[in-house]
């Protein structure tokens, strides 16, 4: 296991220290076949593979039964709302690239109808997740987005509604601001997170 995670080490060290001249070789139908670099002291094209980040974790252990359900209960956590975080990432980026070509007046229809599909679609899905996983909820869509949900919401749709859903989300101790700090209070929280991603568990 330590000759091959060693092996694997190099191996990327290798590929991402190559120059960054790239090439992509196509077979008859113009398909791409794999890409390349070419190397240039020699001229000679050197595959390119991408590989995936590699974590290592430590073997998890319990001080006690009463940690190992918190862990197991915030693992279960994590795979209920991180998928609606990464989808509140991608209808984002969607959102975004489909405004630019809209005038203010057809972003505000735009976003309003966006507004009640969204709510129609994904309300039932919502209210299954009980208040702890509603406030992990907001602190993974700051992870993935790298933007507050209060600051989203007042772009797209206002400071006005902005500050009613804070107001609101305040009343039952949520807060639309909160922050995701993988290095301080969400490091355990971002390791899970990383090997929920990784199918590790």
């Amino acid at each position: 296991m330590k000759k091959f995670l060693t092996f694997v080490t190099l191996l990327v060290f290798f590929v991402t220290a190559l120059p960054a001249q790239h090439i992509h070789y196509r077979n008859e139908d113009g398909i791409e076949v794999f890409p390349a670099q070419i190397d240039p002291q020699t001229g000679d094209t050197v595959p390119v593979v991408v590989l995936k980040n590699l974590y290592c974790f430590n073997r998890k252990r319990f001080k006690g039964a009463k940690y190992e359900r918190n862990y197991w209960r915030m693992v279960n956590d994590v795979k209920k709302t991180l998928p609606i975080a990464k989808e509140a990432r991608r209808l984002l980026v969607i959102a975004y690239d489909t405004c630019q070509v809209m005038t203010e007046k057809q972003q505000r229809v735009y976003f309003k109808q966006l507004e009640k599909d969204l709510w129609a679609k994904y309300k039932p899905q919502l209210m299954k997740l009980n208040y702890r996983q509603g406030k992990l909820l907001v602190r993974l869509v700051d992870r993935e987005c790298n933007k507050q949900s209060y600051q989203i919401i007042k772009e797209y749709l206002g400071r006005t509604r902005a500050v009613f859903w804070q107001g609101f989300g305040k009343l039952f101790g949520v807060s639309l601001k909160s922050e995701w700090d993988p290095d301080g209070k969400d490091k355990e929280l971002e390791d899970i997170c990383i090997q929920v991603e990784q199918g590790m568990i």
